[in-house]
């Protein structure tokens, strides 16, 4: 199910999604999802580096397999 929301653009910007629409013959909508769902990707990348930072900070505890396997009852 789609949920309709509001965002703010600069007018600069919304032009240019507005031509690269009308060149693809695409909606706005549909561009912008596309850009959203793209951007999870770079969304993933920052938070694993940020995870790894954590872990060098000492701010993360690490958790070796052995225990996770152990305490979820798999017999390795």
């Amino acid at each position: 199910m789609k949920k309709a929301i509001n965002i703010r653009m600069d007018e600069s910007l919304l032009n240019e999604l507005d031509a690269y629409a009308k060149e693809l013959d695409r909606t706005r909508t549909y561009l912008i999802e596309k850009a959203v769902s793209a951007y999870f990707d770079t969304l993933d990348e920052m938070i694993a580096d940020k995870r790894i930072d954590d872990i060098k900070a000492g701010k993360t505890a690490v958790v070796p397999l052995e225990e996770v396997f152990k305490k979820a009852g798999i017999d390795v």
